[in-house]
C-alpha cells in the first residue's frame, strides 16, 4: 500500500481539498498521512478523512523519511514560507526525502514559476490526481 503524505499549513484548505480527492479516487487502497505546520491545518485535513495526522516540525521531519509520495504546495520546500510556519529544517527534510514529490505551483511568497499557466486550485488538484495515478 502506497503511503502519501499531504503537507499544509495555515488553515489547511489546500491539504483538505487534496485529501478529499485522493479519498474519492483511491478510497482505502492508499494510506494518507496529514502533516500540518500547525494544529488547525492538521485538524482540517483529518476531517477530510486522512488516515493519520501529526503536527509540527519534528513530525514532518520524521514522517517524510518513510513515505512514498509527498504532496503539497510549492511552499513546502521554501524555508520560512507560510508566514514562517514552514521552517528551514522542514523544507530541507522534505527536499532530502527519497519520496516522489508532487508540488502544486501555488505560493504566497515572492516566487513565480515561469512557464506555468495560472489555473484555479481544483484544476491543479485534478492534474495532481492524474500524476499520482501514473505513479501508483
Amino acid at each position: 500500500m502506497k503511503r502519501i503524505c499531504v503537507i499544509d499549513g495555515q488553515g489547511g484548505g489546500i491539504g483538505s481539498l487534496i485529501i478529499k480527492r485522493l479519498k474519492e479516487e483511491f478510497e482505502e487502497s492508499i494510506e494518507i498521512i496529514a502533516l500540518g505546520t500547525n494544529s488547525i491545518a492538521t485538524s482540517v485535513m483529518l476531517k477530510a478523512k486522512a488516515n493519520k495526522g501529526a503536527t509540527g516540525e519534528n513530525a514532518i521531519i520524521k514522517t517524510v523519511r518513510n513515505v512514498d509520495i509527498i504532496v503539497g504546495s510549492l511552499n513546502i520546500i521554501i524555508a520560512n514560507s507560510m508566514l514562517g510556519e514552514l521552517t528551514d529544517k522542514m523544507a530541507e527534510a522534505i527536499c532530502d526525502s527519497e519520496a516522489k514529490k508532487f508540488l502544486l505551483p501555488l505560493t504566497q511568497e515572492k516566487v513565480e514559476i515561469i512557464g506555468v499557466i495560472k489555473e484555479p486550485l481544483p484544476h491543479f488538484v485534478e492534474y495532481l490526481i492524474d500524476k499520482i495515478k501514473e505513479e501508483i
